[in-house]
C-alpha cells in the first residue's frame, strides 16, 4: 500500500483507522505523523483486518505498531497471529509479549511464548472477586485513613501480583464497589485539594550542614558505550525497509552469515572511523573518534581508520596526511589505515553481480532530469533495460569508452517509496580524474551510498555509527547489502555535535580557509582540531568535552561555546603554569627605589606552591621601573575600584605596596603618560587591590616584548549556519592583536605549544609563528571571571 500526503490518500488512511476500532482523536493524529502510519498501515495488512476488527484488537494492534520492539520485528507475524485469534487480548499480555520477543533470539518456542504471556490462561469473576477482599482486608485501616485519595493504581497493583492475566476491566469493578462498599458516597472533604506544606527554609549557618550529598554516577555516566550490543546478538532485525507496493523487508543476518563474520573476527568488536579526505577534521569528528575509537577500546576491538576517498575531485595528500596526524594527537591508535580505493576492485565486482541479479541498471539521465524524475517519483526511461545491456554499458564506463556524464550505474530501489534516499540512488559515475591514493587506473567511482555499505561489511565492521542526518539512509544501507547477501553489521545513529558561534560545516569551513575570511584551516577561531590545537587547547579537554555531551540521539543539541571553555579551563587550571604580562603597559617610576638597583623576586608558577619547593617558584626582577596595565588605573577614584588612583596604593603581585603620589599628563591634560609612586618597602600597608606588573630587567632595558594575539567567538550570532547571509554575522573583533606586550624573563625560552596563565588575563600558549626573536602568544580561553573589570582583588 502506497502511503502518500495527499487528501485522497489521507482520508483512505483515516476510514482504515477508525474500521480497527481507533477513536477519531488518535486516528486523525496518526495520519499526521507519517512514521506511526506506515507502521500502523503495515501491521493492518499482516493482520488481515483490512475489512476492521473489534476495537480491543484494533487498540492492541495499535500499540504493536508504535511500541514494538525494533530487534524483535521478525517475531511480529507471530504475535498478530495471536491477537486476531484473541489468544493474546489484554495489554498485560501484550507488554509480556514485547519483554518476551526482546530478550528472544531468532527462533522461539510457543510453548514457553505462551507461558510468558499467560495464553490460555483464564482467572475466574469469583477468583478476582476473592483476592480483591483480601487485598482491602489487608490495608483496611490505610484505605479508612486516606479514602478517596488512596492509590487505586497500588491496589490494582496487588491484585495483579496474584493473577497477571486477570480481565482488568472485572478488577476495576470490584475495586470500586469495594470502595464505595467501605467508604460510601464521596464527600465534600474527599475533593478537597490537601494543600502542600511549604519547606522550611535552613538557617543560613546551616546551609552546609543540609546540602544533599552529591549522587554518585550512573552506570551510563561510567561507561557511555553500554547502549551498544555485543556482536553475537547481531543476528536480530536491524531495520525495516516499507516498499510502497505493501511489501516490507526485513533486515537481519542469517545464523550462517553470523557465524562466518563471528569466526573472521575472533568475536571482536571492530568499528571504523570514516573521514572524506576533502578537508581538516573539526570538533564533531572528536565526537564521532570518541565513538567510534572509545567502543572498540573499552570492548577490548579495533577500530579502523578508513578514509572514505570515492570523490577523487576533492580528496588531496593534504587532508590524508592531516586526518592521521590528528587522529593521533586526540589519543587514538588505528586498528588499521584502509582506504575505501583498496577495495575498488571487490566494489566493482559486487556492482556486476547487483546488474546480474537485476538490482542496477545504467542510465543516461543528466543530473538535472534525475532531480526532476525523483521529485516527481518518475521511473528512469531505461530503469527496465535489459540485464545484458546494463552489463555491456557499465563495462565500456569502466573502460574509459562513455564520456564524463553520459552515463551512471543506479540502483533499482523504489522510486514511489517515502523515504527519499530509497530513489534509485547512483551507485557508479564516470569521472576521468586521477586518484590521490589509486592514481589512474579507474575512470569509474562508487558513490557514498554504495561505498559506505559495502566496505563496512567487508571489513567485517560490527557496530556501523553515524550522526542522525544519515538515518533516513539505514533502508538504503541495508537494502543494498540484502541484494547482496552481504553481512550487516549493526547500524546506530546519535546526535551531531553543533558548537555555538561557529560553523561546523565543511563546505563553509573550505570557503572560510578559500576566500581568506580566516588565515587558514588551523587558524585559532574555527573549531577544526588543528585550529583548537593551535589555540592551546589539549586533546584530553576535547575529549572531555565531548564525553560530557554522551552518546545520545536527542537532535536539538545545540551546545554553548562557554560549555567547551569550561573543560579547557579545567584541564590547564590544572597543568598551565603561571606567568605574569602586560598587554598594554603603563609606565610607573618609583621615586623611593635606588635607580639602577634590581630585587630578584620569588613569583609562584603554581598557586598551592609550597616555600620548599624550589621548582614551584621562578624569578621575577623588581626595579625603579615597572610596568602596569592601562586599564588599571583612573584619574578618578570610586569605592567600587580597586586599582591605582592619584594618592590610593596597591599591592603588586609578590613584590611590594605602592602608592600613586604623581601623574604625567600628556597635552591634552586626559592621557596618562607615566606616574610617579612610592613603595612601602616595610609591606606594612594592606591595600585591597593586587595588579600585575614587569619591571625592566635592567637599566634602561625594557621588558621581554611580546606579541599577542587576542581571539574571541568567530560569529557574533549563537548559530550563524541558520543564516541566509551567514558571512556578514563573522565577529569583526574575533582577531585582535597586541603588537609590544610585555612580559617576565622567565618566558624567554618558551617553545611552540608551550601553554601558561597570564595571571588575570587568561590561558595563553606559544604559536608557530614565533621566531628567536620575538615570541607569539595565543589566547586560549579567559579566565572564569573573565577581564571585565578593570582591576580585581585576588
Amino acid at each position: 500500500m502506497t502511503v502518500n500526503n495527499d487528501n485522497v490518500d489521507k482520508d483512505k488512511l483515516l476510514e482504515l483507522f477508525l474500521r480497527i476500532g481507533l477513536d477519531e482523536r488518535t486516528a486523525r493524529n496518526t495520519v499526521a505523523n507519517n512514521k506511526v502510519t506506515a507502521n500502523l498501515s503495515a501491521v493492518i495488512h499482516e493482520a488481515g483486518v483490512l475489512d476492521g476488527c473489534h476495537r480491543a484488537v484494533g487498540n492492541l494492534l495499535y500499540s504493536v505498531a508504535t511500541k514494538y520492539p525494533a530487534n524483535a520485528l521478525i517475531h511480529r507475524p507471530i504475535l498478530l497471529d495471536y491477537i486476531t485469534s484473541n489468544k493474546v487480548k489484554t495489554p498485560a499480555q501484550l507488554e509480556a509479549a514485547f519483554s518476551f520477543f526482546s530478550a528472544a533470539g531468532s527462533e522461539i518456542k510457543l510453548n514457553e511464548f505462551e507461558s510468558a504471556c499467560g495464553v490460555g490462561v483464564e482467572v475466574s469473576v469469583e477468583e478476582i472477586e476473592k483476592t480483591v477482599n483480601e487485598v482491602f482486608e489487608e490495608r483496611k485501616n490505610e484505605i479508612l485513613e486516606q479514602r478517596y485519595r488512596t492509590n487505586v493504581g497500588d491496589l490494582f497493583g496487588h491484585v495483579r501480583k496474584k493473577h497477571p492475566w486477570a480481565d482488568p476491566k472485572i478488577v476495576k469493578q470490584f475495586i470500586d464497589s469495594k470502595l464505595f462498599e467501605l467508604l460510601g458516597e464521596r464527600t465534600v472533604a474527599d475533593n478537597e485539594k490537601i494543600a502542600k506544606k511549604k519547606k522550611e527554609k535552613p538557617a543560613k549557618d546551616k546551609l552546609a550542614a543540609t546540602v544533599a550529598p552529591k549522587q554518585p554516577p550512573t552506570e551510563e555516566d561510567l561507561n557511555p558505550y553500554l547502549i551498544f550490543p555485543q556482536p553475537e546478538d547481531n543476528y536480530k532485525v536491524h531495520t525495516e525497509v516499507f516498499f510502497s507496493n505493501g511489501t516490507i523487508l526485513r533486515c537481519c543476518n542469517t545464523r550462517e552469515l553470523l557465524e562466518k563474520h563471528l569466526k573472521a573476527t575472533g568475536g571482536r568488536v571492530l568499528t571504523r572511523f570514516p573521514p572524506e579526505p576533502n578537508g581538516y577534521l573539526h570538533i564533531g569528528h572528536a565526537k564521532a573518534m570518541f565513538v567510534d575509537f572509545g567502543l572498540a577500546k573499552e570492548r577490548g576491538g579495533g577500530c579502523y581508520l578508513r578514509y572514505d576517498d570515492t570523490n577523487p575531485e576533492a580528496e588531496k595528500k593534504e587532508y590524508i596526511d592531516h586526518i592521521e596526524e590528528i587522529v593521533k594527537w586526540m589519543g587514538w591508535e588505528p586498528f588499521k589505515i584502509t582506504y575505501a580505493s583498496d577495495y575498488f576492485q571487490e566494489l566493482y565486482e559486487l556492482a556486476v553481480e547487483l546488474i546480474r541479479r537485476g538490482h542496477a541498471y545504467v542510465d543516461h539521465q543528466t543530473p538535472d532530469e534525475i532531480k526532476e524524475y525523483r521529485e516527481k517519483k518518475m521511473n528512469s526511461p531505461w530503469r527496465d533495460r535489459p540485464i545484458a545491456e546494463s552489463l555491456k554499458l557499465f563495462d565500456e564506463m569502466k573502460k574509459g569508452l562513455i564520456e564524463e556524464g553520459k552515463a551512471t550505474l543506479r540502483m533499482k530501489q523504489d522510486m514511489q517509496s517515502d523515504n527519499f534516499n530509497m530513489y534509485d540512488l547512483i551507485a557508479y559515475r564516470i569521472k576521468f580524474t586521477p586518484h590521490p591514493h589509486a592514481g589512474d587506473k579507474w575512470c569509474i567511482y562508487p558513490s557514498y551510498d554504495y561505498a559506505h555499505c559495502t566496505v563496512d561489511s567487508l571489513e567485517n565492521i560490527t557496530h556501523s555509527l553515524c550522526t542522525l542526518e544519515f538515518e533516513t539512509r539505514r533502508a538504503s544501507y541495508y537494502w543494498l547489502l540484502h541484494a547482496l547477501d552481504l553481512y550487516q553489521p549493526y547500524v546506530w545513529e546519535y546526535s551531531r555535535l553543533n558548537v555555538s558561534n561557529n560553523v561546523l560545516s565543511k563546505r563553509k569551513l573550505n570557503r572560510l580557509v578559500t576566500e581568506k575570511w580566516v588565515d587558514g584551516w588551523d587558524d585559532p577561531r574555527l573549531l577544526t582540531l588543528a585550529g583548537l590545537r593551535r589555540k592551546g587547547v589539549t586533546s584530553t579537554a576535547i575529549n572531555a568535552f565531548v564525553r560530557g555531551m554522551g552518546i545520545t540521539r536527542s537532535d536539538c543539541s545545540l551546545i554553548r561555546f562557554d560549555r567547551l571553555e569550561y573543560h579547557i579551563r579545567e584541564e590547564l587550571n590544572r597543568t598551565a603554569a603561571r606567568a605574569m604580562v602586560v598587554l598594554q603597559p603603563l609606565k610607573v617610576v618609583i621615586t623611593n627605589f635606588e635607580n639602577g638597583s634590581i630585587l630578584d623576586l620569588d613569583a609562584k608558577k603554581w598557586p598551592e606552591a609550597q616555600e620548599d619547593e624550589a621548582s614551584a617558584f621562578y624569578k621575577v626582577p623588581f626595579s625603579n621601573i615597572v610596568y602596569i596595565e592601562q586599564s588599571d588605573f583612573r584619574l578618578k577614584d570610586s569605592k567600587d575600584y580597586y586599582g591605582l588612583a592619584p594618592g590610593k596604593s596597591v599591592l603588586l603581585r609578590y613584590a611590594y605596596p605602592i602608592k600613586c603620589t604623581d601623574v604625567i599628563l600628556a597635552d591634552d591634560k586626559e592621557t596618562v603618560l607615566e606616574i610617579r609612586a612610592e613603595y612601602d618597602a616595610s609591606k606594612k600597608s594592606k591595600p585591597k587591590g593586587v595588579l600585575h606588573w614587569v619591571a625592566q630587567p635592567s637599566p634602561g632595558v625594557n621588558p621581554l616584548n611580546v606579541e599577542v594575539r587576542l581571539f574571541d567567538k568567530l560569529f557574533l550570532s549563537e548559530n550563524p549556519a541558520e543564516l541566509d547571509d551567514w558571512l556578514a554575522d563573522l565577529n569583526p573583533h574575533s582577531k585582535v592583536v597586541i603588537p609590544s606586550a610585555y612580559a617576565v624573563p622567565e618566558l624567554r625560552n618558551a617553545v611552540d605549544g608551550d601553554t601558561f596563565q597570564f595571571e588575570r588575563l587568561g590561558y595563553f600558549t606559544v604559536d608557530i609563528d614565533s621566531t628567536p626573536e620575538k615570541l607569539v602568544f595565543n589566547r586560549t580561553v579567559t579566565l572564569r571571571d573573565s577581564y571585565k573589570s578593570s582591576c580585581f582583588s585576588w
